[in-house]
C-alpha cells in the first residue's frame, strides 16, 4: 500500500508550508530524477500488486509514454550523461498519473476487504 504522507497537514497550515517549500524543492532537484526526464510516479516500486493493477489501469497514451521515460532514463543511466536542460521534466510537467489510481484501487480494496468482512444477521420474526 501507499506510505503515509504529511503533504495533507502541511498543505492546510500556510506557516508550515512557508517552511518546507524551499526544502521540497531543494530535494527534489537533489532526487536527480527530473534531470533524467522521469516524473515522480515513474519511481514508484512495481513489486507491489496494487501498482502493477494501476499500471494496467493506465491509458495507453500514458502507458507508452511512462515506458519511453522509463528507456530514456536507462539510456543515460547507462552512459553516464543526463538529458540536456531542455529535456529536463519541469515543475509543471511533475504531476502525479498513478498516485490516484493507486489510492483509488486501495479504497476499492478496502472496500470488498469491508463487504467480505460483513456478518449478516436475520431478524427474529416479530410475533
Amino acid at each position: 500500500m501507499s506510505a503515509p504522507s504529511l503533504a495533507a497537514t502541511v498543505s492546510r497550515r500556510p506557516w508550515l508550508k512557508k517552511l518546507f517549500t524551499p526544502l521540497a524543492n531543494w530535494y527534489v532537484n537533489a532526487a536527480g530524477y527530473r534531470q533524467l526526464g522521469l516524473r515522480a510516479d515513474d519511481l514508484l516500486p512495481e513489486e507491489n500488486d496494487v501498482v502493477q493493477l494501476a499500471l494496467k489501469r493506465l491509458p495507453p497514451k500514458e502507458a507508452y509514454d511512462r515506458v519511453f521515460r522509463m528507456r530514456r532514463a536507462f539510456q543515460c543511466s547507462m552512459s553516464h550523461t543526463l538529458l540536456p536542460k531542455e529535456e529536463w521534466t519541469k515543475d509543471e510537467e511533475d504531476t502525479p498519473y498513478l498516485s490516484q489510481i493507486i489510492q483509488q484501487i486501495e479504497a476499492e480494496m478496502k472496500e470488498r476487504e469491508d463487504l467480505e468482512a460483513m456478518v449478516v444477521t436475520r431478524r427474529k420474526a416479530a410475533q
